[in-house]
């Protein structure tokens, strides 16, 4: 009987201390996004296109994978390399302590990101943060991961031009997947990535894979794009995209580096592996592709203009 009271007195104290803590801590709660001033402060006029392919480097994870950079050096001819791990946030990243270093990066294309970052040899690199992005936020403190890796970039090369690839949550964290992206973008990739660093004086742009999703998703489930019926069309699982959710954040990546609309890209095109990708259906092609335009067009951080 002694025993049994002693435990007891052990597990209640263990929650009490549990419960403490979750007082304790301050919530995370999602921020206010960037308003119409400050969009029209840190992004006055689009950026020019690039002249012609420019080099691109990619440092994140899964949701990034091999095959959508592969794909989008197809769509504009450019050389390309990367640094990818296991749901890797940017600070593991800055610190070498990447989940999955090894398996994500036996590949032609690595290249260490600090030595790459510092090398000036890239004039684009697009950065992206680890999925839950709340916990990277909290615990992982991505304002700050982000700034060091924009001040590396610029000691190596001033004139890059820098972008934060805005991702997804998976699709059962939320009834309504496309209303969750859309609140997520002001909400924690403006109000705690983005903002900090425009408020230093430092700009860099976005690329809206994840608004790209939900608005496709939309018009998916509403029957507007031909042989599709909603998100889980883009996705293998959860949330990793099979193929043709990466042909469409590669047809995303080209319309904001390149600041030209992806219709009349290719619908068919190779694995990083060089096996033919699942293609969208034929009458989907230019639909996409249109939403593609009109999404990143309609949001002045890409630094597009619309035609």
């Amino acid at each position: 009987m002694a025993v049994w009271i002693g435990f007891g007195a052990v597990v209640l104290a263990a929650l009490a201390l549990a419960a403490w803590k979750l007082r304790a801590e301050p919530r995370f709660a999602p921020g206010a996004g960037l308003d119409a001033a400050e969009r029209a402060r840190h992004y006055p006029a689009p950026l020019p296109p690039p002249d012609g392919p420019v080099r691109v480097y990619h440092l994140g994870h899964s949701l990034t994978g091999r095959d959508m950079p592969a794909m989008l050096a197809q769509l504009a001819g450019h050389d390309w390399n990367s640094q990818l791990g296991w749901g890797a946030s940017l600070d593991q990243h800055w610190r070498g302590e990447v989940p999955g270093f090894a398996e994500e990066n036996a590949a032609p294309v690595f290249r260490p990101a600090h030595e790459a970052a510092g090398s000036g040899d890239y004039p684009v690199f697009v950065l992206t943060e680890m999925i839950g992005l709340a916990d990277a936020i909290r615990w992982h403190d991505s304002p700050a991961a982000l700034a060091r890796w924009v001040q590396r970039i610029r000691e190596g090369r001033a004139d890059a031009r820098i972008y934060l690839y805005e991702t997804w949550h998976p699709l059962d964290e939320a009834p309504d997947w496309p209303a969750r992206l859309e609140a997520d973008l002001p909400g924690l990739w403006e109000a705690h990535l983005l903002r900090p660093v425009l408020e230093s004086g430092e700009r860099i742009h976005v690329i809206p894979g994840g608004q790209v999703m939900a608005a496709v998703a939309r018009e998916a489930e509403a029957g507007r794009i031909p042989g599709l019926s909603g998100a889980g069309d883009l996705f293998g699982d959860d949330i990793h995209f099979n193929d043709l959710g990466a042909w469409l954040v590669a047809q995303t990546h080209y319309a904001v580096i390149y600041g030209r609309s992806p219709l009349g890209l290719p619908a068919r095109l190779n694995r990083a592996d060089g096996s033919p990708a699942d293609a969208p259906p034929d009458e989907a092609v230019r639909i996409m592709q249109g939403i593609v335009w009109r999404v990143v067009t309609s949001y002045p951080p890409t630094g597009v203009g619309g035609e």
